[in-house]
Parts: C-alpha cells; structure tokens; sequence
C-alpha cells in the first residue's frame, strides 16, 4: 500500500478533550490515516473498544492493514451521517466519546486519481466513497447555471460565483470539461485579475465547494452531531476539528442547542429539571493551533477543535 506523508492537526488537544476512559467504547468518524484512532486506542485496556469510520474504502484498507493485530477496534466503511445506526449493528447502545476531523486528509490530496487538488490534472471527481454515483464532473457538466451559482456561493463562499458558474456553463456548450487543471483555467479566468492577486489561489473556493456538494458534507455532519448526540454517555464527550466556516458554523449552532438553557418564563425561582441543557462546552471558545504547528503544518492554519460533555439526558 501507498505511503503517505500525514500529520493530524491538533492531535494532543483533540485526544486530551476527549478524557478517555480505558474501558470506554469511542467512536472515530472519520479515520482518514489514523493520527487520532492510535492515540485513542494507546489508551484502551483489554475492555475499551474503538469504533473506526471512513466514507474513503482506501483509508479503511490502510486501517486493517495497520492494526491487523488489534483487536480493540473495528472498522466500517461508510459516511458518518450513518455511523451511529451501524452501531446499533454492533450492538452498541451508548458510546463515551466521539470524534470527527473534518475536511480531505493528506493522502486524498495527493492521489492523483481523487480529483480533489486544484494543482495538476486530475479527473474531476471529488468522492469521499467512491460507490457513490455523483461527482463534480456530473454537476459541472448537468446542474443548471442557478444550482452552480447557489453551491458556489454559499459552500465556497465566492464572490465570484455568477462569473464562474457562467464561465462553465459557456465552456461545457463547446467541450467537455474532465480534469481539474481545465477546471482551475476557467476559474482563474472568471475572476477578476486584481482579485487573484491575494487569497490564495483561485479555484479553492470552488473545489471547496463542489466536493462539498457532491459529498452532501454538511448536511451528513449535522445529521451525524444530532446523532451522536443521543448516543453519548453521561459524562462522554465529542469533540469536532473543522477547518472552514461553514462546518465550524454547523457544529457551534448544533452543539449549542444542547448546551444553551431555553429562555424561562420571568419569575422562576429555580430551572426545572427537565429544561435543563443536556451538554456542556468543556472550551467555550474553539481551542486553535500553536503557533509552532502551523509553522510546522500549514493545513492547521484554519483548524478549529470544539468540545462538548454530556453531563445529562434530554427530557421532553
């Protein structure tokens, strides 16, 4: 198997928030290459057990091979937003913490076969779980030009996202558009030259957001928030490493509706039980990397790690 160059961003922090137990069951979902799921099962006795997901069939494959002789974890290939019922499967009612990592990890970036990096020529693909049917070459070549403006707008957040939407609905009229580098040109040339002097460049947006659309990744990561947030013991945690806004968005929006008190009717003395909030923030700001990480890793730079404890059921 392929070797890759990975290192997982804010491993200590994420693998400290969770407080593990070492006869807990954990919950990983998203493997990726690992960096976090060795350092959970480091700390597991012969009773704890680890539950390890990846939307990625390769990123499965490398796990089995890695801990072949590992029997405190099992893997399971799939989105995250089905985890928690495949649990079930397993017979696993309640969990003492979970952990997602978001984003695309070292190794997808480099395979030149996934179409996720902007830089060289790669098939526009996009797959997280490459048995699914959508890919960024459907919707550049199928999606009307309000569907392109609306995805490139809100999961890229592009200014740009009429000229670019244009510029691929014009270009896919005369050819077809197959490879990322015929993709990045078009981008590049919609956007305005005095823009593409800083921020980066310009196709990352789009990428972004196209991969976003064909994985559903927002929609699956909030489903899988509330999901797991049934399943957690009493005192388990979650802990949530994001790396854009819209995903950090999601998870301080979803989790906070676990930990905010509702608003009470004036007067009341005491707040009853059952209105109690079911989680508590254990950082009530997102906890960031080091300086010496990002100098040392650049992915880092835009990591944000939040966590939560369940520290009681939720009552109706």
């Amino acid at each position: 198997m392929s070797q890759y160059s990975h290192e997982t961003v804010l491993l200590q922090e994420a693998i400290a928030g969770l407080n593990i137990a070492g006869t807990g069951t954990y919950v990983d979902c998203t493997y990726g290459r690992g960096g976090h799921s060795a350092e959970i099962l480091k700390r597991l006795d012969a009773h704890g057990h680890l539950y390890a997901f990846d939307a990625d069939q390769e990123a499965i494959e490398a796990g089995r091979e890695r801990f072949a002789e590992e029997a405190k974890v099992t893997f399971t290939q799939g989105n995250f937003r089905d985890a928690a019922a495949k649990l079930d499967a397993f017979g696993v009612d309640r969990v003492n913490g979970v952990l997602f990592d978001l984003g695309v990890s070292s190794p997808q970036l480099d395979d030149k076969t996934r179409g996720f990096s902007y830089r060289g020529d790669e098939p526009l693909d996009m797959r997280m779980d490459r048995h699914q049917n959508l890919t960024a070459e459907e919707i550049v070549h199928t999606w009307p030009f309000e569907s392109l403006v609306h995805v490139i707008s809100r999961y890229g957040e592009e200014k740009f996202a009429k000229s670019i939407a244009r510029s691929i609905e014009t270009e896919r009229g005369k050819t077809k558009i197959t490879s990322t580098e015929q993709l990045a040109e078009l981008i590049k040339q919609a956007i305005p030259a005095a823009a593409r002097r800083s921020g980066g460049h310009p196709a990352k947006r789009t990428f972004q957001a196209l991969r976003i659309a064909v994985n559903d990744e927002l929609q699956a990561f909030e489903d899988a928030l509330s999901a797991f947030a049934a399943k957690l013991e009493i005192k388990g945690r979650m802990a949530v490493i994001t790396f854009h806004s819209l995903e950090d968005a999601i998870a301080k929006r979803t989790l906070n509706t676990y930990c905010k008190t509702p608003e009470l009717p004036s007067g009341l003395p005491v707040i009853p039980e059952h209105m109690k909030p079911p989680m508590k923030w254990i950082n009530k700001k997102p906890i960031v990397p080091s300086h010496e990480e990002v100098a040392r890793n650049r992915r880092a730079r835009s990591a944000r790690l939040r966590i939560v404890e369940k520290i009681r059921e939720r009552r109706t």
